[in-house]
């Protein structure tokens, strides 16, 4: 029995076992993480965010429990498995057991370390975009009608996970006309997967269409907000950044996709990597958009290598092993910036070495001590547990009747989750889809009104009481500063000026 071909199923343990052990008790969950848990109450066949099934995933995570190693579980699991789907697209390709090590290796140790531990869409995405190339190749080699409706499912399932899936697609359909593989736009196996994948996405669609293409604003606001501080030559730097240490492999598989004899028959795969990202440049996109398109090109890139040092036989026997360490050794200044090893304190220190290489660098378009995803990953507990310490100092026989608001979606996804085992009302927000699951008005009037967000002005005359109980003090957290605020017996006034701000809010979305 050929022991190569369990190699990768090998890196794929691998890669889920180093995700689960190389992590730091010093940090919670990410800001995003806490809403698309939110998501799993309220399931349904869209959000104001990203298509449903996220949600799938977190209603599965909370009926286990929700702890930590549930939620981690997703994204570690489609990071193995699309480590899995690299390696055999390396054997598929005719590479040995040296290209598929390479490739898996710099899959591991590169951008991919920090996105398949965070639990969003990200790294479904990069499955499926890795996944559907692989069936081109397969398609190539053995041109079956099975092997599109494989693309279709894939495509449908990746448009239920994310929205940019559109501009993979559509980089594909570009690819398959500037190649001889426009000939399969003339098979019924091409349309019956197109077929399968918008029957896949249709109740996405129809839930789009029904509330007025949400979509359009959720990407005006990207665009206003984070988008607009995108500059090309970031977005290009970060390009060679996020997967420096396998650059040297991607950039020949890319290189020889497009202009190499041997692998013609996959032009098209070379083609969609560079109109996914002209796309993602036009547009603005933010950096890790594009991580998905790689990870074929470190499986060509790796298959081109082992080529080269075959016709080098005597230097191949020296160069073979010393390649293997390279993407190890350009991976270990950054491997605190990969992996939450190191404890907050020590990652400002180690963060100081990165000033101006985009690092740093957060969605407002400035350095900050700390990476924005680490930043990200604090306060969130401190802030839950001093909103329940909170909640419950209120006289127990009035406290249900509590209105919970945050400024925030990351605010009241936290307070949410680590709570879920604690009699408390939801929290609440003006942010994303926490504007569908705040009823219109409560069955009783409030009788307290717990209110997170920095000190706002002129409330107070709107309640009996009005005073500050607490903020979150993580030095390093984003949210550091965030005050907990307790109002009592709010008046008409304002209990109409929430429900006039939540209409306002959804009206935007072109809800109303």
């Amino acid at each position: 029995m050929n022991p190569s071909r369990f190699l990768p199923l090998l890196l794929a343990l691998l890669k889920f076992a180093s995700g689960m052990l190389l992590a730091s008790q010093a940090y919670d969950l990410h800001r995003d993480e806490y809403l698309y848990l939110d998501y799993g109450r309220h399931l349904a066949w869209g959000y104001l965010e990203v298509p449903p099934l996220t949600a799938l995933q977190s209603w599965c995570t909370l009926a286990l429990g929700g702890g930590w190693f549930w939620v981690k579980f997703w994204p570690l699991l489609w990071g193995s498995l699309t480590v899995y789907v690299i390696a055999r697209a390396v054997q598929r390709l005719g590479g040995g057991t040296w290209a598929v090590v390479l490739a898996g290796l710099c899959y591991l140790v590169g951008a991919y370390a920090r996105l398949n531990f965070l639990f969003q869409p990200n790294s479904f995405e990069v499955l499926a975009f890795t996944a559907v190339c692989y069936l081109l190749i397969r398609y190539q080699q053995e041109p079956e009608p099975r092997w599109w409706y494989g693309i279709g499912g894939l495509l449908g399932l990746a448009l239920l996970n994310k929205y940019s899936a559109l501009f993979f697609i559509a980089a594909l359909g570009v690819a398959l006309l500037l190649t001889p593989m426009r000939r399969v736009l003339a098979t019924r196996g091409f349309w019956l997967g197109a077929g399968l994948a918008l029957l896949l996405w249709l109740p996405n669609l129809l839930w789009q269409l029904g509330h007025s293409i949400p979509f359009r604003h959720h990407m005006e606001l990207l665009h206003e907000t984070q988008l607009v501080n995108v500059s090309v030559a970031d977005f290009w730097k970060d390009q060679v950044l996020m997967n420096f240490p396998g650059v040297w492999v991607w950039v020949p598989g890319l290189v020889a996709l497009l202009l190499g004899p041997r692998l013609r028959p996959y032009r098209a795969v070379g083609l969609t990597y560079c109109g996914g990202l002209l796309l993602l440049t036009v547009l603005h996109g933010k950096s890790y958009y594009s991580l998905g398109y790689y990870p074929i090109l470190l499986a060509v890139g790796a298959v081109w290598w082992e080529r080269v040092l075959g016709r080098l036989p005597r230097a191949g026997r020296v160069l073979r092993p010393a390649l293997l360490l390279v993407p190890l050794a350009c991976s270990v200044p950054v491997l605190p910036l990969l992996f939450t090893l190191e404890p907050p304190a020590r990652m400002q220190a180690i963060g100081r070495r990165f000033q101006g290489t985009g690092i740093l660098r957060w969605e407002d378009g400035h350095d900050h001590p700390l990476p924005q995803d680490f930043a990200d990953m604090l306060g969130w507990q401190e802030l839950a547990d001093k909103t329940w310490a909170a909640y419950q100092a209120l006289p127990a026989a009035t406290r249900t009747r509590t209105l919970i608001l945050t400024a925030n979606y990351g605010q009241a996804g936290a307070i949410n989750y680590y709570n879920r085992h604690r009699p408390m009302p939801a929290a609440h927000s003006f942010n994303g889809s926490y504007l569908f699951w705040q009823s219109q008005a409560p069955p009783l009037p409030w009788r307290y009104v717990l209110l997170i967000d920095d000190e706002p002005d002129n409330l107070a005359a709107h309640f009996r009481s009005f005073c500050r109980v607490e903020e979150v003090r993580n030095p390093y957290a984003r949210e550091r500063g965030t005050a907990i605020l307790l109002g009592t017996a709010p008046d008409s006034v304002l209990v109409r000026r929430v429900q006039r701000e939540r209409r306002e809010e959804l009206a935007r979305w072109g809800r109303f």
